[in-house]
């Protein structure tokens, strides 16, 4: 029996296609959004792609405002201009900083939330949760699922290459996050999603399809990799927490976020602790690792520029992130001595 309602809010519309940037204005139109609407992006997407939308908007009060952080201030910033401009809607355009921003901010409005990703780094681009500093805690929060995404893959396409890479890492990491979930359900007796758990496994195969394709084939290899982060998204949604996509590789990446922030993208951090949480489930971890390094991935502690000691650390207090969340790292955790064995025998540490 369901011991509670459990809503499940999902995208009206997706629309991916190369150069279908150009026709904004007409799904803004298909989707009914009345005007004026708050943009949300960086400086420099807005140089590039934003001032554009806003001559086809011209004279209906549309705005732009830019952010240069993703923390909770600017979602505070954003929220009270769109208040301010009496916004039906707010748009992000840009980066993963930019949609978690926009959609936190949409969330506290009680607004519609428009999803227009500029690189595929991220699986922020459908869930409704966001990232966002100056939390107590680097863990995702509750935030406004959009209702529609453009995903222009011409455009996304076009991002550095170490987005794309860690768009990658970032989805093949639902490999864990899904093993994680089942042994809370069987250790801790959690609730398990059998239908979002295959559709983020769905999301991470099709990750592991886009490395492969990615020296060969860039459009269509970051046209999977869009559809396989905008699916992850939906399972988040569909299980109402991001179980399905963030797990013990994920512990480890908040771990290292916050001893050496700014380091290393968390996609990159994620592909990582992949690696590393395969070794102690005792997964094919050669297979992954191997895929990775032929796109040129970072995989060693000095192409992260982060410190061994600090990949170390970040191993042992992992489990100390969120520890409400049962993951294959337990609640003691793992010694220094363990780590440092893990990380040696990975390759992530060492000659």
């Amino acid at each position: 029996m369901i011991a509670k309602e459990h809503v499940i809010d999902l995208p009206m519309r997706v629309y991916i296609g190369n150069g279908i940037l150009n026709n904004i204005h007409s799904y803004f139109a298909q989707l009914n959004l009345a005007q004026p609407l708050l943009m949300v992006t960086g400086h420099k997407v807005r140089q590039l792609f934003v001032e554009g939308l806003l001559d086809r908007l011209s004279g209906k009060g549309s705005e732009v405002i830019e952010v240069e952080k993703g923390d909770i201030e600017e979602a505070g910033k954003v929220e009270e201009r769109a208040k301010e401009v009496k916004a039906k809607a707010i748009v992000g355009i840009g980066g993963g900083k930019v949609i978690d921003v926009a959609k936190y901010s949409a969330y506290r409005a009680n607004m519609d939330f428009i999803s227009v990703p500029t690189a595929p780094s991220h699986d922020g681009i459908t869930s409704p949760f966001a990232s966002l500093r100056g939390l107590s805690r680097p863990v995702s929060i509750k935030a406004k699922g959009p209702l529609a995404i453009i995903a222009d893959v011409e455009v996304l396409s076009s991002a550095p290459k170490r987005l794309i890479r860690a768009g990658i890492g970032d989805t093949v990491g639902k490999l864990i996050a899904v093993r994680d979930w089942q042994l809370a359900s069987r250790l801790r007796g959690e609730y398990y999603g059998s239908y979002t758990a295959s559709l983020a496994l769905l999301s991470a195969r099709h990750a592991l399809k886009c490395a492969r394709l990615l020296n060969i084939n860039l459009i269509e290899s970051v046209r999977i990799l869009i559809e396989a982060l905008i699916s992850s998204g939906v399972a988040m949604g569909m299980a109402g927490s991001t179980r399905p996509a963030s797990g013990s590789e994920h512990l480890f990446a908040h771990a290292v976020e916050m001893l050496e922030p700014d380091r290393a993208l968390h996609g990159e951090l994620v592909g990582v602790g992949t690696i590393i949480m395969s070794y102690i489930h005792g997964l094919n971890w050669r297979r992954i690792r191997k895929l990775l390094n032929e796109i040129g991935f970072p995989l060693k502690a000095k192409e992260l520029g982060i410190s061994e000691e600090t990949l170390i650390k970040a191993l042992t207090i992992a489990h100390t992130i969120r520890p409400e969340r049962f993951t294959i790292l337990g609640d003691r955790g793992i010694t220094w001595e363990a780590a440092e064995k893990i990380l040696s025998e990975t390759g992530i540490i060492g000659e």
